[in-house]
């Protein structure tokens, strides 16, 4: 954008983004919308992210973003205080100095309809796709709710599908595990942006063949296999959110003709994954 009069200003882009992800459709205990900034400062440069960590930070000031649209909310839980010698207060006080603005689009982005789920189904190719959860209360209808399921264009055992998981889906050093019969025959795959255990029920219930998610529990997915639930594929938090991005930068360039980046930064925080069974196994010390 070169015309500086044209340029959105943080309340237009705002606005915008709460008619798309209204912030009634949010979880009670969520804390979603604008977290800081100038509203009549104007945005020639967007930047999304999962999360709102010094490295994404760092980024937003190389790339002179005017606005970070987060996933992931930075103040969900109360603070008593921001001063610059805690985490959040330096992260707080390095946008406000840098004149950035932040805002946060979380479960709201969830229940969407396309949300966060839509853009991890359509990694995976899903088609007909329809909600696990249904939404009730503000954001009920339009196919809107937790979690997608859908239709694989083709069969797949277990183990190919997280190969095919594992390459169609960001990469990180978690990787994709899945617990399950590897030859196991998928055709109606759910899906969950982010943490997801709290569904398994609802997966059953579904009567799909496998669930895909984030940040799956040993005791919940050991009882969740024992009762012959689905087969379970666990993908890392960031590597399940990234996809979203995508979606939503394309509809802010064309709400706003904007230029606006999607952070490939991986804040997910586990950084080494090690095995056993590596070629030239070295011998345990005595």
């Amino acid at each position: 954008m070169t015309d500086t009069a044209a340029a959105p200003t943080v309340l237009d882009v705002v606005n915008a983004l709460d008619r798309r992800y209204p912030r009634a459709w949010a979880e009670s205990w969520d804390r979603v919308g604008m977290v800081l900034g100038d509203f009549e400062h104007q945005v020639r440069r967007v930047l999304c992210v999962v999360d709102c960590v010094p490295e994404t930070v760092e980024q937003a000031l190389d790339e002179r973003a005017d606005l970070i649209v987060a996933h992931h909310p930075l103040l969900l839980k109360p603070v008593s205080s921001i001063a610059p010698d805690t985490y959040k207060g330096r992260i707080i006080h390095r946008l406000i100095r840098n004149d950035v603005a932040l805002y946060s689009a979380h479960t709201n982005a969830d229940v969407a309809n396309p949300g966060v789920s839509d853009a991890l189904a359509a990694r995976l190719d899903l088609r007909d796709l329809r909600p696990l959860v249904p939404a009730t209360g503000a954001a009920e209808g339009a196919g809107r709710g937790i979690g997608r399921i859908g239709e694989l264009a083709e069969p797949m055992d277990l183990a190919e599908f997280t190969g095919f998981a594992a390459i169609r889906l960001p990469t990180t050093a978690a990787g994709v595990r899945a617990a399950g019969d590897p030859a196991r025959v998928l055709r109606t795959v759910a899906v969950c942006g982010g943490a997801g255990d709290s569904f398994l029920a609802d997966a059953t219930r579904a009567g799909v063949d496998a669930y895909l998610c984030a940040d799956l529990r040993h005791h919940p997915a050991s009882e969740h296999l024992a009762e012959s639930g689905p087969a379970l594929i666990d993908v890392a938090h960031w590597a399940t959110e990234r996809p979203w991005l995508d979606d939503v930068a394309a509809w802010l360039r064309e709400e706003f003709d904007a230029e606006t980046i999607v952070s490939d930064l991986d804040t997910d925080p586990w950084t080494v994954h090690a095995r056993d069974d590596v070629p030239e196994k070295k011998e345990p010390l005595p």
